[in-house]
């Protein structure tokens, strides 16, 4: 059994405010990683707690580049809270209203629901009051977490979250497209990109100020079960190669894998897990796969094919 890593981080803050006022104000000093903390460990099955106590690397995203502004302009942080926590995780513009992100970004264990929490659009210096920067609310309500969900081998692991008010798009703001209805290409062999905020190398203990990215390929399932076994991945899943080091890590949870086709930028993957040993080992990164929930996502949103 290989171990595994949700890709997000706990930090604590301050009361969030709506968009249009002031910003909330992260104390970024207290930001751990979720593996620090007990919750973590108590909704994983026996077989892997003995990893907790295991010599492992800081978690990080790798070997990426800098994204300029706007590069990215579907990439969302999403401030889930969960009482005095707040779980940062990525996430991607689905539309006006809504955001897509994974099931265990919102999810406190099994059954709990945030309590509500606060989505970052338009960022590339998560520490600046930047003018590209769009804050709004989102409720539990408006917190939607597929049905099938399950914590203890993340099948299913998506979520939708509907926004207080709808987002304004910009230049730094905008949509991601999504497969067709009927797409049901694997995607193996093509170039797929990650991006997120997570921490950036071995020796460097801080999360990334700005957004970061990198790309890598796309692997089969039948390569990515020959590394992770068929129990964590399955055809609701699509993988990305580790090769070079290259891999979404911590921080990174909920936000989009993306391919390019004709100049279109396409999201296929929402970020799900990696490996607990670390992200330059060469292990797989594991997504939820788009095509499998293109029914779901659509039946529990507004988004409608371009």
């Amino acid at each position: 059994m290989k171990q595994f890593v949700l890709l997000l981080l706990l930090v604590t803050v301050l009361p969030a405010v709506v968009y249009g006022a002031s910003f909330p104000k992260i104390d970024w000093s207290r930001v751990k990683p979720v593996e620090d903390l007990d919750h973590y460990w108590a909704r994983l099955p026996p077989e892997l707690q003995v990893y907790r106590n295991a010599s492992r690397p800081e978690a990080r995203i790798t070997n990426g580049l800098e994204a300029q502004p706007g590069q990215f302009p579907y990439q969302a942080i999403v401030m889930s809270e969960f009482g005095i926590l707040t779980v940062m995780c990525g996430g991607s513009v689905l539309t006006a209203n809504f955001i897509l992100t994974a099931a265990h970004c919102v999810m406190f264990d099994q059954v709990n629901k945030a309590g509500g929490g606060t989505a970052i659009l338009g960022a590339h210096n998560r520490l600046e009051v930047e003018p590209s920067q769009q804050h709004i609310r989102f409720n539990n309500g408006g917190i939607v977490v597929h049905p099938l969900y399950t914590v203890s081998n993340y099948r299913f692991d998506v979520a939708v979250v509907r926004l207080n008010t709808a987002l304004r798009f910009t230049v730094y703001v905008q949509p991601v497209r999504l497969p067709g209805l009927m797409d049901q290409r694997q995607f193996d062999g093509q170039i797929g990109t990650i991006s997120g905020f997570g921490r950036t190398s071995d020796t460097n203990a801080a999360f990334a100020t700005v957004l970061h990215y990198t790309v890598n390929t796309i692997l089969s399932n039948s390569a990515c079960i020959s590394r992770w076994g068929a129990l964590l991945v399955e055809p609701q899943n699509v993988c990305l190669s580790g090769d070079g080091g290259r891999s979404a890590c911590t921080g990174d949870s909920g936000g989009p894998l993306t391919i390019e086709e004709s100049g279109v930028t396409v999201q296929i993957g929402v970020t799900s897990f990696g490996s607990a040993d670390g992200c330059t080992r060469g292990m797989p990164s594991v997504y939820a796969r788009i095509t499998f929930f293109m029914d779901w996502i659509r039946a529990n949103s507004d988004y409608v094919d371009s």
